[in-house]
């Protein structure tokens, strides 16, 4: 089932309400789904590689605690801001500011930020681990099989 973005996500606590939560595509719903944004975003950053290493480590273990507790929306909450270094770090390593777009709406010439590349590398390796973790996967199964 598709993620909802028609709820009411300013009222809702998911960790209270897990069976209105919908797993969706990729990314989606990352700055919605309280109170795992809050907890989480505090901690998502990627400037550096050291910042990355810092950050991705912190995010993976809060996955990891979220597992322990049977929290399947925080592990996946988890996932997606692992996700989400991952891709914001290549569009940064892509793209000076982050910005892929001119004034114009035409396509800017690519760059490479080594810098950037390497905390982008350093997160897809926290968010492989994730995806690929057998608890998370059948956790993943059983949630979309009972709400879908």
């Amino acid at each position: 089932m598709a993620f909802d973005y028609d709820l009411d996500f300013e009222h809702i606590d998911f960790r209270k309400n897990p069976e209105l939560y919908r797993v969706g595509r990729g990314e989606q719903g990352v700055l919605l789904v309280e109170p795992y944004k809050s907890e989480i975003l505090q901690h998502w950053r990627f400037k550096t590689p050291d910042i990355a290493k810092e950050s991705s480590d912190k995010i993976y273990q809060m996955f990891l605690d979220y597992q322990e507790k049977e929290d399947f929306v925080g592990m996946d909450m988890a996932r997606k801001f692992l996700q989400m270094g991952y891709t914001r770090a290549r569009r940064y390593t892509n793209y000076k500011g982050g910005k892929k777009y001119d004034e114009d709406g035409k396509v800017k010439e690519r760059q490479n930020d080594p810098e950037k590349a390497e905390s982008a590398s350093i997160f897809m390796e926290k968010w492989k681990l994730a995806r690929e973790d057998k608890e998370y996967l059948k956790r993943k199964k059983e949630h979309q099989k009972k709400y879908g």
